[in-house]
């Protein structure tokens, strides 16, 4: 009978789980979408960090207006320092930008071919990864190459993996997802291996390509290939719910302030990052906006081509279940609204 009652309760326990699930969490999303639009930017960042992430960057470069930045929150929970709008952050796979700006220039000097494959350019690697023979540098930058993705092995954040080696044994072995060019899916596979081919053919780290044909150029100053490279007290505190500690001292990748990414991202959408047929070949394997997501640190680039603008948005909150993943969309799209409400004025 004991029993019986027991096991009576965990199943109402887990139908009041259910419950909730449903219908609490949707509805703060749903209140942070219905809430009546502020007048500024400045005010939907605070109102951010009351629907619960600790800290925010925004940089905002419009058309005809001097560029603008933002910051709510905190740099350092802990010490109690306020976030700062010119703050390195954690960019996670925006950083797939720069790279695929990267490949294009190679290509186009005619050091890389699109069409070439992996048992071309890695032959270690065939009868080690499915299809090898048949995915090409294009499927890979496209995400269409079917290979599994390595971020995806059980547990992986709680130790990320630190070498190309270590990463690509996560995946060696298992099945493709699909067929080579059949499908799409995100996979972080695809640009372990381009980095690797880009490595190979300079004959050195490619992030120094990027630095000599992207960044001086640009004369971004605030980019950096991982944290090695920074100061840790430049670098926001990011913070994932359910763990108690600051997560700014894990290497990610690539740091950047907002306002470097802002400028990229404005020279990758005007053109004006590209020589003379480049720009034709990156229109043509890869995307002009990106998000990324490590945890304790979410970032969003993206050009409005309607009101000329290019909006960066950096949060330093991650959870498991990727609800401030989506309550940051909403954050951005009511910024962008905010914007396009102001221009009509």
């Amino acid at each position: 009978m004991r029993k019986k009652r027991t096991k009576l309760i965990i199943r109402i326990a887990l139908l009041v789980g259910t419950i909730v699930s449903l219908f609490f969490v949707p509805w703060l999303l749903v209140k942070a979408w219905i809430l009546p639009l502020p007048d500024t930017v400045q005010e939907q960042l605070d109102e951010a960090i009351e629907h619960g992430f600790e800290g925010m960057i925004v940089y905002i470069d419009q058309a005809d207006q001097p560029p603008q930045y933002f910051a709510s929150g905190w740099y350092n929970r802990e010490s109690k320092v306020p976030a700062k709008p010119n703050a390195l952050f954690k960019i996670a796979s925006i950083s797939k930008l720069y790279d695929a700006v990267a490949v294009t220039k190679l290509v186009s000097d005619g050091r890389l071919s699109l069409d070439k494959t992996i048992a071309d350019y890695l032959p270690e690697l065939e009868g080690r990864i499915e299809n090898a023979e048949k995915i090409t540098l294009r499927l890979m930058i496209q995400h269409r190459s079917g290979i599994p993705n390595f971020t995806d092995a059980p547990d992986f954040w709680a130790a990320p993996t630190e070498t190309y080696e270590e990463s690509l044994a996560l995946i060696q072995g298992l099945p493709a997802n699909f067929d080579p060019g059949e499908d799409y899916e995100y996979c972080n596979t695809n640009y372990l291996l381009i980095n690797k081919i880009m490595d190979d053919e300079l004959g050195y780290g490619n992030f120094q390509f990027i630095e000599q044909e992207i960044l001086a150029p640009l004369n971004l100053k605030n980019t950096f290939a991982s944290l090695s490279e920074v100061d840790i007290e430049d670098v926001m505190s990011g913070y994932h719910v359910g763990y108690p500690h600051d997560l700014k001292t894990n290497d990610y990748g690539m740091h950047a302030t907002a306002e470097d990414v802002g400028t990229f991202l404005r020279a990758l959408n005007d053109g004006s990052l590209f020589g003379e047929g480049e720009q034709e070949i990156y229109s043509s394997i890869y995307e002009y906006e990106h998000a990324g997501w490590v945890p304790g640190y979410q970032s969003f680039a993206k050009y409005y081509e309607d009101i000329d603008a290019v909006v960066i948005a950096f949060y330093s909150t991650t959870d498991p279940d990727l609800y401030n993943w989506n309550l940051s969309e909403i954050i951005n799209n009511r910024i962008v609204k905010i914007l396009k409400s102001q221009k009509s004025l």
